[in-house]
């Protein structure tokens, strides 16, 4: 007869397994992915190695789930900076500069997210990371159009080239470089969506 976990016993497992992955967000939050070992994750969440290897069985897994985490934090974060009152334009550009703000404030972890090299798996959660900004993006560019506050354009496409360049803008800040290009990323935005033809933004 196979095992069955009681309720209890799984409650402690999911708890082990959440302390694992906070762990594993401090630990590239600090050190980078470079520096996000397993032994590295183990020590700081208080276990052994083989204890976080029995719930993610590489690091690269381990990594991922991690993403995930932190990637749903930050879309949650910038659709809801975005959804207030105010023009397509005005909303499109609360995305990014509230990406900006808060990856500023993590710079280790954010270019981890961003461009940092990793695992091929890791890689494609990170295509994962960027179409669902997108999407959020593509959403208030669509509204925009429909409603005639931005030209004609493929809003799909349009969110994709801005996250594309603003993950680029960000890059050199995230490894301690200067800032002012993040200043000029609403310029930036507002332009691209329709340049003079955007007044309100």
């Amino acid at each position: 007869m196979p095992y069955r976990r009681t309720p209890k016993v799984q409650e402690r497992l999911d708890a082990l397994r959440d302390s694992i992955v906070a762990a594993a967000v401090e630990q590239l939050a600090e050190h980078g992915y470079a520096g996000c070992s397993v032994a590295a994750v183990a020590e700081r969440a208080g276990v052994a190695v083989g204890t976080v290897y029995r719930h993610f069985p590489t690091k690269a897994e381990l990594v991922v789930r991690v993403f995930r985490q932190v990637v749903t934090r930050e879309v949650e974060a910038v659709r809801e900076a975005s959804a207030g009152p105010g023009e397509p334009a005005a909303r499109v550009a609360a995305v990014f500069e509230t990406f900006a703000a808060r990856a500023l404030k993590a710079p280790r972890l954010a270019y981890a997210l961003l461009a940092e090299p990793v695992d091929a798996l890791i890689d494609a959660e990170r295509l994962e990371f960027r179409r669902a900004f997108r999407d959020v993006v593509a959403e208030h560019v669509a509204a925009g159009v429909r409603s005639g506050a931005l030209p004609a354009q493929d809003s799909v496409l349009t969110a994709a080239a801005l996250v594309g360049a603003a993950a680029e803008v960000l890059i050199g800040p995230l490894r301690g470089g200067a800032v002012s290009d993040v200043v000029e990323l609403r310029t930036f935005v507002v332009r691209s969506l329709g340049g003079s033809d955007v007044r309100h933004a």
